[in-house]
């Protein structure tokens, strides 16, 4: 099998998965990016359920800005909805992503607004 960017982003995603699980105290901070978006939700594992979701597509998005400002907006709106949730703290997945650009924007953004990993 060809390794190509999606497999070896999976693999990826699939170890870091093995180690972090979310639960109801301590729910999992996911995210996922595409080439034009960035997209978290915060799960609780043992449940199944998603307890809170934002992306950089809803309204009231900023428009015309850098996509790591977007990403940025993205973190202080999921946790400005975690905390409506009453969720303080979260394990960050960072879903087989570096943790830079975006994904660092995203979260640098969570923490910002009050969330702690």
């Amino acid at each position: 099998m060809k390794s190509t960017k999606e497999t070896k982003r999976q693999k990826i995603r699939w170890r870091i998965r093995t180690k972090i699980k979310g639960t109801a105290v301590r729910p999992r901070l996911s995210i996922f990016r595409s080439n034009r978006e960035i997209y978290c939700q915060v799960i609780d594992d043992v449940q199944g359920h998603t307890l809170a979701s934002a992306s950089s597509r809803e309204a009231g998005m900023p428009e015309n800005v850098k996509p790591v400002e977007k990403a940025h907006a993205v973190g202080k709106l999921i946790a400005e909805r975690a905390k409506a949730e009453n969720i303080e703290s979260v394990v960050f997945d960072r879903g087989g992503y570096l943790y830079h650009g975006r994904v660092k924007a995203l979260a640098d953004g969570a923490r910002e607004g009050g969330l702690i990993f």
